[in-house]
C-alpha cells in the first residue's frame, strides 16, 4: 500500500468533515439570529418542505430517514423545537409508537425569515452557485454509492 493514502490531506472523509464543519460555522451567525442550531435548521428544512408537498402528517420515523438521523438522535432536536413552540409532536391514535410531526403557526412564519439570511449568507460567501450545484451532484451520488456498501 502506498504510503500517501495515510497522509491526512489526501482523505477525503477529511475534507468532507472539514467542508461539513466550515459550512456549519458559516451558518451559525443567520442561525443564531433564528435561534436554531445547525440540526434544528436541517429539521425544520424537511418539515417546511413537507408542509408544501406531504399529504399525510409526517412522521418521526419518515423524518429520520430523510435526514439520515436515529430516533436517539432526533428525539432531542424534537423536543427543543417543541419547547421552542416551533413544532408539534403528537402520538399516533391507530399506532402509539408512531409520533406524527406538524408546524406551529410560528414554525410556519419563521420559514419567511430563514429566505432573506440564507439570501445574504449565499451572496457574503461568494460560492460559485454552479459550482455548488454540480458539487452537491457528486456528493449526492457519493452518497448512494456509500449506502449501497451498508
Amino acid at each position: 500500500m502506498n504510503t500517501q493514502s495515510l497522509v491526512l490531506d489526501n482523505q477525503l472523509c477529511f475534507k468532507l468533515y472539514a467542508a461539513s464543519r466550515a459550512v456549519t460555522r458559516a451558518y451559525k451567525p443567520m442561525l443564531e439570529q433564528l435561534g436554531l442550531t445547525y440540526p434544528q435548521y436541517l429539521v425544520m428544512l424537511v418539515l417546511w418542505q413537507w408542509q408544501e408537498t406531504a399529504t399525510a402528517q409526517p412522521t418521526v420515523k419518515a423524518l429520520g430517514t430523510q435526514l439520515l438521523l436515529d430516533s436517539g438522535t432526533l428525539t432531542p432536536l424534537l423536543k427543543r423545537l417543541e419547547q421552542l413552540a416551533l413544532i408539534r409532536r403528537q402520538r399516533g391514535t391507530s399506532d402509539e409508537r408512531e409520533v406524527h410531526l406538524s408546524l406551529t403557526q410560528a414554525g410556519i412564519e419563521l420559514r419567511e425569515h430563514v429566505l432573506p439570511l440564507k439570501a445574504r449568507l449565499l451572496c457574503d460567501s461568494g460560492v460559485d452557485l454552479s459550482q455548488a450545484q454540480a458539487l452537491r451532484r457528486d456528493l449526492d451520488q457519493l452518497l448512494r454509492q456509500l449506502r449501497d456498501l451498508t
